[in-house]
């Protein structure tokens, strides 16, 4: 690997090709990548952290201690004395653009301050406890659990229904089948968004509103999948399925035991978007759970916005959280992203 990032099209030096090869990767790893890293430092950072300004990229909190007389640890600033010193003073208490600060080690001693004249001591402290407090304080065990059941449950679900249609359009020859497929495809020009009311009033007939059930029936079956699947399934070869029930194998065993190991590529791929779909889907949970404890975690993190006051450092450690299935599920599968989709097109 390092070979490959290293070589150069020029002899033993850089081309100038290289250069803006580079260049262009690095602003593109910058752009991609920079928002995610920012995130995740933000995460770790206490709740007054988040709202300094100007922000900083490292969790850095303000420096505190304990003054004898005060029953809370005061926060540290650094001022100037009259002989233009540096002094280190904690904050007793702050009116307007003045504050009264004391010397640690010597708090009866007040000196009031102009806010503008001090600088906050501030250390690199990692708040850990963002993550550990949202399982105490929120029902976040809860959210996360709806979201896997349905991810999972989604995702198994979707393979096997759009393989089996996508089985069917490839390998076997009936009236209609191009009618059949081509209105598949046709739904793909559909917005979600256009289907929403019909799709809510028959989960509502059927009696699955807040119901996990009711997220994870309406969209397992896509259009996308069949397409990707069927595209992949007619490169298998037709004769492997003509000796299989030449040796008196069932459809379902055709289908179970050859098809499916064949089509894995492509099963990885439809994988890894159902994951996305699922993981990151917003708007139909929205429309079919109003009970908070059947909530998945892309509802939570929109409900524990308030009005008044978010607590932003908890918002944070939650979001970073949604972030790692999908992250580990695309770095087990990406292997076959590349194999599945350039299969997928090529019959």
């Amino acid at each position: 690997m390092t070979r490959f990032l290293t070589r150069t099209r020029g002899r033993n030096r850089m081309d100038w090709t290289d250069w803006l090869s580079y260049g262009y990767l690095l602003v593109g790893l910058i752009t991609m990548f920079a928002p995610v890293l920012w995130l995740v430092m933000s995460s770790f950072k206490s709740e007054a952290a988040i709202s300094q300004f100007p922000p900083t990229f490292l969790p850095y909190s303000q420096k505190s201690v304990q003054v004898a007389g005060h029953d809370k640890p005061l926060p540290l600033f650094l001022t100037r004395d009259d002989k233009g010193e540096l002094r280190t003073l904690a904050q007793v208490r702050r009116i307007g653009i003045m504050a009264t600060m004391v010397d640690p080690a010597n708090p009866q001693e007040q000196i009031r301050v102009n806010i503008n004249d001090r600088t906050p001591v501030n250390e690199l402290q990692f708040a850990f406890s963002n993550y550990t407090e949202i399982f105490g304080k929120f029902s976040f065990g809860r959210y996360l659990w709806n979201s896997v059941f349905i991810t999972v449950v989604a995702t198994l679900l979707t393979l096997l229904i759009n393989s089996m249609a996508a089985f069917a359009l490839s390998k076997y020859q009936f009236r209609g089948q191009k009618a059949v497929f081509l209105l598949i495809i046709v739904t793909l020009m559909i917005p979600p968004t256009i289907i929403l009311v019909p799709v809510f009033l028959v989960i509502n007939s059927v009696g699955l509103l807040n119901s996990l059930w009711g997220v994870i029936l309406p969209a397992i079956a896509t259009p996308t999948g069949v397409f990707l699947l069927r595209q992949y399934m007619l490169t298998i070869p037709d004769e492997l399925i003509e000796a299989a029930r030449m040796d008196h194998a069932s459809e379902w065993r055709i289908y179970w035991k050859i098809i499916l190991p064949l089509a894995a590529p492509a099963l990885a791929v439809l994988a890894i978007f159902s994951v996305m779909w699922r993981w990151n889907d917003f708007l139909l949970p929205l429309i079919v759970l109003s009970r908070s404890e059947f909530f998945t975690l892309q509802l939570a993190l929109n409900a524990f916005q308030g009005e008044l006051n978010t607590q932003w450092h908890y918002l944070l450690a939650m979001t970073v959280i949604t972030l790692i299935p999908i992250t580990l599920v695309f770095a087990f599968l990406q292997k076959y992203i590349t194999t599945g989709i350039a299969s997928a097109g090529v019959k």
